[in-house]
């Protein structure tokens, strides 16, 4: 979710409600430990007791292949405020892959565990360390051996996500492999995957059996997915947003990157109107009709021809 899921997004999302807590963008561990400036940049929720401003959680997600340095970033990150630390060992971007970090990890179970065990013994107890894994690289074979490393580790809970980094977001996820790991760990396993609607959420959490399920592009394409679900599990009455709401939400979304650059503001808008093109259909529409342009005023412009 990089250059997605950032701090105004974030809060975007939060506000509007239905999700228990949320995880950062990656923050990227090499060699160094990382200045304050570093986590404060990419989770400003850290000046606010790592929530967001309408209270919900914001997790750090710590991702590289240097097991000391990513403990001496993670108690840097908990000393600045952040309520737990996540592992990043799915990320299947090529770049990252290349430079130790991310889903290459899964090759190595003896890794993980040198990891979250370094990061578990560094960080204050009360401090939960979880992770975020794949079924594998290139096939599942060590899936069920790198999630028993990671609990061995002393996680407090893994997401895993329901494909291998060769599978990359490609359907179906294999949802059915969530609950062959759940039977060899004893530690919660959450599940993570093509959940774009309340259906998926179902069919998920029958098919992994798995209790609590993360919603990563599904709350982006439909922003309101989390107070979806929450309905459907109280059995109470919602009416999910129309376009003309998505749209307010944008324009909500512009004002809270208004100050960054003309030409970076017209990306992020245009980058979410695309997203949105595949939950709903004026979507594709308003996307055709800004792809070009290079002027955030007409953007807007186009974006309030919806507005009822």
């Amino acid at each position: 979710m990089e250059g997605v899921l950032d701090h105004p997004m974030r809060e975007l999302l939060c506000e509007l409600g239905g999700f228990d807590y949320c995880v950062t963008e990656f923050v990227r561990v090499t060699s160094q430990l990382l200045p304050n400036r570093v986590f404060h940049r990419l989770c400003p929720e850290l000046r606010q007791g790592g929530k967001t401003l309408s209270g919900t959680p914001v997790i750090v997600q710590l991702l590289g292949g240097n097991a000391d340095m990513l403990a001496a970033n993670a108690v840097r990150a908990c000393n600045l405020g952040a309520p737990g630390i996540d592992l990043n060992f799915g990320c299947p971007a090529k770049t990252v892959n290349r430079h130790d970090g991310g889903a290459a990890l899964l090759k190595n179970p003896e890794r993980l565990y040198k990891i979250v065990s370094e990061v578990r013994k560094s960080v204050p107890t009360q401090i939960p360390v979880t992770a975020k894994m794949r079924l594998g690289y290139e096939d599942k074979s060590l899936a069920v051996e790198n999630a028993c490393a990671i609990e061995a580790g002393g996680a407090a809970h893994i997401t895993v996500h329901a494909r291998t980094k060769v599978e990359g977001y490609a359907p179906p996820a294999h949802w059915q492999w969530l609950n062959t790991i759940r039977q060899q760990v004893s530690l919660p396993i959450i599940a993570n995957g093509e959940v774009w609607n309340v259906s998926d959420y179902k069919q998920c959490r029958e098919v992994s059996q798995c209790t609590d399920v993360m919603v990563g592009r599904g709350a982006i394409r439909t922003p309101d997915i989390g107070l979806q679900i929450n309905s459907a599990n109280q059995n109470t009455p919602y009416s999910p947003l129309q376009w003309s709401g998505i749209c307010y939400l944008i324009l909500d979304f512009y004002q809270r990157i208004e100050h960054i650059p003309t030409r970076f503001a017209c990306s992020r808008l245009k980058q979410w109107v695309g997203l949105l093109s595949n939950g709903y259909p004026e979507g594709k529409d308003l996307f055709s009709r800004i792809k070009r342009l290079k002027d955030v005023q007409l953007i807007l412009i186009e974006i309030n021809r919806y507005i009822k």
